[in-house]
């Protein structure tokens, strides 16, 4: 009978991602069973008592020369292999760019359910697994279940408090027998725009602004709010296809789905589109100066007023705070 849970956990140039602690830890506390993290990469093997620390019972390190660089349909052919292997209950994928591309891939493959972008993970009355997804751009959330023998499920980064369990994971070997043709495309470059703020998904404060900013130069009151607060730097779309800020920037729907714990919507008119990709943050505190704008009804705050005038008033507040505590 199905047992344990496998986790997918990527890693970014031998650095885990906070999302693959949320899930060995989600995992772990959902499981009869082992918990068998799966990593891929140059550093793999070094990820083992990182992961084994906040829940990963066993880890399987890939880390040949096939897994130099990500190819979703060898990566898929892989996990597939390992999940043949360890017979798991369920497998966890993230819901990032990433695990987005390969779950549905690895679904496919085993003829499995997948629930995505899931905002939770319980374990029902009936003993199986059901998570919680939003649904209508996050409008509504759905509880759901799977009623394939193997159910698959991408976990939203942010939502789940790592829990620390204080013991290394211990190597699982594992080689996989999948034929080097199937590895038919292949990244052969990933370039990353250099930046000392924190990841938009992992991000615990998001700064994000809107066509209220009026010109792109304007966006250095975001940036100095951001630098008091620690925060990462977002924005709307239009501010995005305007070429103001990267694209990297670009939160909701089309864009990037964050869960902070506070998100400053700055000049944001509030789209439906732009809050689908807000919905997970805990706190929602708006600056605008149309009382009507359509995001004062999804912020937990708001201020009517100036952006010119608010944001730097604002930013002095919180940096004399800081100096003075």
């Amino acid at each position: 009978m199905p047992e344990g849970i496998v986790v997918v956990t990527p890693q970014e140039g031998g650095r885990v991602r906070r999302v693959a602690y949320e899930m060995v830890s989600l995992a772990q506390g959902l499981a009869p069973g082992a918990v068998t993290a799966v990593t891929f990469g140059p550093e793999a093997e070094a990820t083992a008592s990182a992961l084994g620390k906040y829940g990963a019972d066993q880890v399987v390190a890939l880390n040949g020369p096939a897994y130099q660089r990500y190819s979703s349909d060898g990566f898929a052919l892989a996990v597939q292999a390992l999940i043949d292997h360890v017979d798991p209950e369920a497998v966890f994928f993230p819901a990032t760019a990433w695990g987005k591309d390969l779950a549905p891939r690895v679904a496919g493959l085993l003829q499995a359910g997948l629930a995505s972008d899931c905002i939770a993970v319980t374990r029902g009355s009936d003993g199986r697994l059901q998570a919680v997804r939003p649904i209508y751009a996050g409008k509504a959330f759905a509880t759901v279940s799977i009623q394939s023998q193997r159910q698959l499920f991408s976990i939203r980064p942010n939502i789940q408090a790592i829990v620390e369990h204080g013991r290394a994971g211990t190597l699982l070997p594992f080689t996989p027998s999948v034929d080097p043709s199937a590895f038919q495309a292949v990244a052969v470059e990933v370039r990353s725009q250099a930046s000392d703020k924190p990841d938009l998904t992992e991000a615990e404060i998001i700064v994000s602004g809107g066509r209220g900013i009026k010109a792109p130069e304007n966006f250095r009151l975001l940036e100095d709010l951001a630098d008091a607060l620690g925060a990462a730097l977002g924005s709307s779309r239009p501010v995005a296809d305007e070429g103001w800020v990267p694209h990297s920037y670009h939160i909701g729907q089309t864009g990037k789905v964050v869960s902070p714990t506070v998100y400053f919507a700055i000049g944001i008119s509030g789209a439906i589109q732009h809050l689908a990709g807000i919905s997970g943050a805990k706190y929602i505190v708006a600056i605008n100066n149309d009382p009507e704008a359509p995001i004062f009804k999804a912020a937990n705050y708001g201020i009517v007023g100036d952006l010119f005038q608010v944001v730097p008033a604002l930013t002095a507040e919180i940096r004399r705070m800081k100096e003075n505590a």
